[in-house]
């Protein structure tokens, strides 16, 4: 829940309710093949994480088949929101601390190292 709470946060900041990109096997209707995410929560995730990512649904999905798990990069990013899940799930404060964007932050191969420090002022 605490993951949902953040991607919803981070929806409102990056797409609009009409920029949510439509799920159900890309033909509309209900959400098929989700393994972590709830139907009503769905269209709000996937907003968030296309925002976190810097990506467009094709980047995870395939085109006109967004329930296929054909794509191994749809596989990587259900597998990390289970991670998200996790380390939200053991802060007692019932809080979200980490989303998609902690690391990511709008690209999508995160940075493993801070960048270089800037000269000291003179």
């Amino acid at each position: 829940m605490r993951f949902l709470t953040t991607l919803l946060f981070l929806t409102a900041m990056t797409v609009s309710a009409q920029d949510a990109p439509k799920q159900g096997g890309g033909r509309g209707g209900p959400p098929k093949n989700l393994k972590v995410l709830k139907a009503e929560d769905e269209r709000a995730v996937m907003g968030a994480m296309r925002g976190a990512l810097g990506q467009r649904c094709d980047f995870c999905h395939i085109q006109g088949d967004n329930a296929s798990d054909e794509n191994p990069k749809k596989l990587v990013a259900r597998n990390m929101m289970v991670l998200v899940n996790d380390v939200n799930a053991k802060f007692p404060d019932g809080k979200a601390h980490v989303s998609c964007y902690t690391c990511h932050r709008g690209k999508t191969i995160p940075d493993m190292m801070p960048p270089p420090a800037a000269p000291p002022a003179q």
